[in-house]
């Protein structure tokens, strides 16, 4: 059977600059580091806005399968670099496989496995960020799960307190809403390509549990369990302190 649609374009609902928040020496500034849902599918005109505004590279975290299906969508006529990490190999593999995400009480714990094993996408991540000549955004589907992992490593890295990274993995919850009926369009196909019913997942989610910030919580927790230092993962792949130092001077205002 094939299973055509037309790509529906949309603004984004849950984007958010991480300027402001305190951190370790400084606030972070503003125009460094945009999180975002999926950029793919937004508007020329909202495009076109992002990258008068300064925004210089987006980092892509979604699967290859979702990349396959949306593409880089309409900045693939701006220059803008693209750089492709996905956090989570196999988008079907996590739904039908793994079962990671399946349920919302046990988000915390795949966050943190996701941190140690895309630890070198992580790093990567960083590194671009911390060299780009401008803004970078970061984006997944929803902006909430992989895109609040690389979110919280940034903010690790610049010496910002686990309450701020759980306030802003928190600033979410009132978009939940529009998220589901903003990535439905594209998921509805994707998950029909891979025989998964896609209300049926939502529902089971819906009835496990609601949005909540403890899910990072208990990522950060489980991360200085494991490791002391939850950075540990990323050190042993390549975040150095030079890196951290450079990341730091472009992203923290004293």
């Amino acid at each position: 059977m094939t299973i055509t649609t037309e790509l529906v374009l949309s603004l984004p609902v849950n984007v958010r600059d991480l300027g402001g928040i305190a951190a370790r020496g400084g606030l972070v500034r503003s125009g460094v580091a945009i999180r975002a849902d999926d950029l793919s599918v937004v508007t020329p005109e909202y495009a076109r806005q992002l990258v008068d505004d300064g925004l210089v590279a987006i980092i892509d975290l979604r699967s290859q399968e979702e990349v396959g299906f949306t593409g880089r969508g309409v900045f693939a006529g701006h220059s803008v670099a693209y750089h492709h990490l996905p956090l989570m190999a196999s988008l079907g593999a996590a739904m039908s496989e793994e079962r990671a995400f399946a349920h919302p009480s046990e988000y915390g714990r795949d966050y943190a496995a996701m941190f140690e094993r895309a630890a070198p996408a992580l790093v990567t991540a960083l590194s671009i960020i911390a060299l780009a000549p401008g803004t970078v955004a970061f984006h997944c589907s929803a902006g909430k799960d992989r895109t609040g992992v690389l979110a919280a490593a940034l903010l690790l890295s610049l010496g910002v307190a686990d309450a701020e990274i759980v306030a802003d993995y928190g600033d979410t919850a009132p978009n939940i809403d529009a998220i589901h009926e903003r990535i439905r369009p594209v998921m509805s196909v994707l998950m029909a390509r891979l025989g998964i019913d896609l209300d049926a997942a939502a529902q089971a989610a819906a009835s496990d549990q609601k949005f909540d910030e403890y899910a990072m919580v208990q990522m950060l927790e489980l991360l200085r369990e494991r490791h002391g230092d939850p950075l540990t993962p990323l050190r042993e792949v390549g975040l150095t302190e030079s890196l951290i130092a450079v990341l730091r001077a472009k992203a923290l205002a004293a």
